[in-house]
């Protein structure tokens, strides 16, 4: 089991910008680079849903179409870290952010695959 912890979110005015971390911890000899990572989010009032996503290697990444050009996520295995990076904040971006991992060589936006959940952190966009 992995323990993952969410950081970064804040309150930022329309146009902003972030950098949401997710730090991963786990067993003894545990390593992260087996592990893709998602980001999710939730508004109040509407279902979870992926944000972007990033394989163990880093070499694949994918994101949801609200947020392509705007969101970039980035991770540095040595430190067990994975970044999201929110630039041009709208309004609808706020939500909690949560990061999530699985054991997988790729990634998915899909939710239900992963196991292992952080407990979020909120972003509000607003001025």
């Amino acid at each position: 089991q992995l323990q993952l912890v969410e950081s970064g979110g804040a309150f930022v005015q329309p146009g902003g910008s972030l950098r949401l971390s997710c730090a991963a911890s786990g067993f003894t000899g545990f390593t992260l680079d087996h592990y893709a990572i998602g980001w999710f989010r939730q508004a109040p009032g509407k279902e979870r849903e992926g944000v972007s996503c990033i394989s163990g290697s880093g070499g694949i990444t994918d994101y949801a179409e609200s947020v392509k050009g705007r969101f970039t996520i980035s991770r540095d295995n040595g430190k067990n870290t994975v970044y999201l990076r929110m630039n041009s904040l709208k309004p609808e971006d706020t939500a909690v952010y949560y990061c999530a991992a699985v054991r997988f060589w790729s990634c998915s936006l899909r939710s239900g695959g992963y196991d292992n959940w952080g407990q979020g952190t909120q972003v509000t966009v607003s001025s």
